[in-house]
């Protein structure tokens, strides 16, 4: 079992910032992936960033986040971070963290993030 608490999000202006960050029950380097997902009203779910295996083989970011988006991790604290930068009103999402673990599929419990003026 794998426990995940989520903190951050909230209410932006266009061109703002805020941090996510996801705290894990177990060591990041003992799951096959660990990162973010967010689901838009009325759309399904989509992935945002992803490290896979600890960092090892890589990091995966959708393109659209992409220079306004930073997945970071601090191991000791068994922690991921999702920095987002010039927010937009289409980054307005609930935002899941998620954990690939013995194959799996763990997920926080959300937390919205709303982009508007």
């Amino acid at each position: 079992q794998v426990q995940l608490v989520e903190s951050g999000g909230g209410l932006v202006q266009p061109g703002g910032s805020l941090r996510l960050s996801c705290a894990a029950s177990k060591s990041i380097f003992s799951f096959n992936a660990m990162g973010w997902y967010r689901q838009a009203p009325g759309k399904g779910r989509e992935l945002v960033a992803l490290i896979r295996d600890g960092g090892r083989t890589g990091t995966n970011i959708q393109d659209s986040v992409k220079g306004r988006f930073t997945l970071s991790r601090d191991n000791a604290k068994n922690t991921v971070y999702l920095q987002m930068n010039n927010l937009k009103p289409e980054d307005t999402a609930v935002y899941y963290c998620y954990v690939l673990y013995v194959s799996t599929n763990y997920w926080g419990q959300g937390t919205q993030v709303t982009v508007s003026s």
